[in-house]
């Protein structure tokens, strides 16, 4: 679907179609994030089994191990101090309960780094409504095509969903039109996916989440305003991560930290010139941001549109242009 912010015209366009509606010297802004092999199946000494998935990295790896948050089950009968091993390969502790299925866990490698561990026996948390039994052979095909194709640094709990419709063929014809790619990265946390509970969105307090924009990829995006081109951010990361580092004139800087950037209708967006990104459910965060963006009686107008033509949500959705 494509969406006209300044008109509220509707479009319906397949997405090789892209190319085609940007411009040269457009410069697209992705997530190279890569979601993290962070479900892990143990078992109690008592007998059943436990699952541990991990939300995000506390400190990294050291001679007391590498620490993270995380949510594991059943939580009722885990203690604190309960160590599991996972596929000869790591060890998991709890350390510290935080009610709700928290915890703080300390993690130690058999052999090798935690990252490496993880690679060889943790699991890609696959969205839940994707059902698979352990050992299912069609699970490793489920994790790779759970990445974007330019996923490179492991660190969240979901993909970054506007990213996986592309491909490296689409990749190509976007560079012979002069449309340019730009990397930055935020790791997508357990939280981004929270519904807002709070009477007023604004009250809302949003899961901080790590990101990064390096100098080279902050150069590009300048320069790609400077001569005209539209800043075209690949989903809402993107948008939180390029407006955390923009400056009142929408230029930014490169800069590395933790975010907790909450966007709702009545942003003075900096950076940001249009937005791809997929169908999202009501009373969330990445819904708020759209709105946000584009209006909320053109968002409205353009979700009951989708609804009628049959456009699909959830991570292997559809997807919109807002431009």
């Amino acid at each position: 679907m494509t969406l006209s912010r300044e008109t509220g015209g509707i479009g319906h366009r397949v997405f090789s179609a892209l190319p085609s509606l940007l411009r040269p010297g457009d410069l697209l802004v992705v997530n190279d994030t890569k979601v993290l092999r962070g479900r892990l199946r143990a078992r109690r000494k008592a007998g059943g089994a436990v699952e541990i998935f991990l939300l995000s990295r506390l400190e990294r790896e050291g001679a007391a191990g590498e620490r993270w948050e995380a949510l594991a089950r059943p939580s009722k009968r885990l203690s604190e101090g309960d160590t599991f091993g996972i596929g000869g390969a790591l060890e998991v502790r709890l350390d510290r309960g935080h009610g709700e299925g928290r915890w703080e866990v300390s993690l130690f490698a058999a052999d090798g780094t935690v990252a490496d561990a993880l690679e060889r026996v943790g699991e890609v948390p696959l969205p839940p409504y994707i059902r698979r039994k352990p050992g299912d052979p069609d699970g490793e095909e489920d994790a790779r095509r759970y990445q974007t194709v330019y996923a490179a640094l492991p660190g969240s709990v979901a993909a970054p969903t506007a990213g996986l419709h592309f491909d490296e063929e689409l990749l190509r014809e976007l560079g012979a039109a002069g449309i340019g790619v730009a990397r930055v990265t935020l790791s997508v946390g357990y939280g981004t996916f929270s519904p807002i509970r709070t009477a007023e969105v604004e009250e809302f307090e949003i899961h901080p989440e790590r990101y990064r924009l390096t100098p080279d990829a902050a150069e590009t995006v300048n320069a790609a305003r400077a001569r005209g081109g539209r800043v075209v951010a690949v989903g809402t990361t993107s948008v939180r991560t390029l407006e955390t580092c923009a400056g009142e004139d929408g230029t930014v800087s490169p800069s590395e930290g933790v975010t907790r950037k909450f966007i709702v209708p009545g942003y003075r967006f900096r950076a940001v010139d249009a937005l791809l990104t997929n169908f999202h459910l009501p009373r969330s965060s990445l819904l708020a941001l759209v709105m946000a963006f584009a209006g909320v009686e053109t968002v409205r107008a353009a979700y009951r549109a989708a609804v009628a033509e049959g456009y699909r949500f959830y991570s292997y959705g559809d997807a919109m242009l807002v431009a």
